[in-house]
């Protein structure tokens, strides 16, 4: 992507907090109206990547750009960028209204009261609050508080918005219609929106293109498909919650685990030899069966309904738990009998070698 059609780059930024390193070597340029997804686990530097972007925190090395401008320097109040905080933030003695109303009453720049009152209710309407601005914030629901915070930043007109897990604290259901809403927001504004969230269904569905942080590195930005498909190494496979990751060694071609050694006829380049398959990708045999393709013998433990998949659970005799998903739209549910042993099976193409 060239430079000069990002809306935001980052170069080299290097954050540490007392000899821990948040963020490492971080590059990145993402362009006008696009949703990107930013994933990673607990402590990958995700919301320290959004606060530095923002201007809550400034990085040890490296610069920020905006718009083509270097803002690494600059206050957060100055930079034109909306926050939609994890918990909201919202003003809990004043209305809906003066909620959304405050950036712009109480900002340095001077706005007169109709164009504030202008403003304030397309903001509202814009988020589906339309006859609750004299609400007090205690007479909302959860989802509600949520799209007052999303109203109050959008109010400001900023042309890139970052999102804190702004659907963490809602349930299930709340957060599949939020997902959508957004979305929908995002693409009515035609602004950029970067959402960081640590569950990889939510950065998926989401996400025109998903960022994925390991331990304040970036590694992998691609498209959803992609990286569900192709995940750049052995941690996102990991991440993505949806792959079974063997360790294991690769030389000359075979990859030698816990299933034996087996040919391989390619390989994604990682630091980490490792062999990845996926849930769905995985077939239950009956123990000793001599079918096509590689194997491993493990005992099943437990299985979970999740509506439109079960999942199934096995155990290693080395103690890895393999997981089996079954999609029940291609038929009923199997059972297994606990503690008995089966062999689990897939094709050599189905696998990804990191190595």
């Amino acid at each position: 992507m060239a430079e000069e059609s990002a809306i935001f780059r980052l170069e080299g930024v290097t954050k540490t907090y007392g000899g821990v390193t948040a963020l490492r070597d971080v590059s990145l340029s993402v362009s006008g109206n696009e949703y990107i997804s930013l994933l990673g686990p607990s402590g990958s530097g995700k919301s320290t990547l959004l606060r530095v972007i923002a201007g809550f925190e400034t990085p040890d090395r490296g610069r920020v750009f905006f718009n083509g401008r270097d803002i690494t320097n600059i206050p957060a109040h100055e930079r034109g960028i909306g926050f939609v905080f994890q918990n909201f933030a919202l003003f809990p003695h004043l209305t809906v209204y003066d909620n959304v109303a405050f950036g712009l009453a109480n900002g340095e720049k001077q706005v007169s009261r109709d164009e504030i009152d202008r403003r304030v209710r397309e903001a509202i309407g814009l988020v589906g609050l339309a006859g609750m601005e004299g609400r007090g914030v205690h007479q909302i629901s959860g989802g509600q508080k949520q799209r007052v915070a999303l109203a109050r930043t959008l109010v400001m007109a900023p042309s890139l918005v970052l999102l804190d897990e702004p659907l963490g604290a809602l349930d299930a259901n709340l957060r599949n219609r939020m997902r959508n809403e957004l979305r929908s927001i995002r693409e009515t504004l035609g602004v950029t929106f970067l959402h960081v969230t640590g569950s990889e269904t939510e950065a998926l569905a989401m996400g025109d293109r998903v960022v994925v942080l390991d331990r304040g590195r970036i590694a992998q930005f691609a498209k959803p498909d992609d990286v569900y498909a192709k995940p750049a190494t052995p941690n996102v496979a990991h991440f993505l919650n949806r792959y079974n990751v063997f360790d294991g060694t690769l030389k000359d071609k075979t990859f030698t685990g816990p299933f034996g050694s087996l040919a391989v006829s390619a390989t994604t380049p990682s630091d980490k030899s490792a062999y990845a398959v996926r849930y769905d990708r995985m077939q239950v045999e009956p123990d000793g069966s001599k079918g096509s393709g590689p194997a491993i013998p493990a005992t099943f433990v437990a299985s979970e309904y999740l509506g439109s998949s079960v999942m199934y659970f096995f155990e290693t005799a080395e103690g890895k738990v393999i997981e089996v998903e079954h999609h029940l739209s291609l038929g009923a549910p199997k059972t297994y009998e606990p503690k008995s042993r089966y062999m689990l099976r897939w094709k050599p193409d189905d696998a990804i070698v990191f190595g």
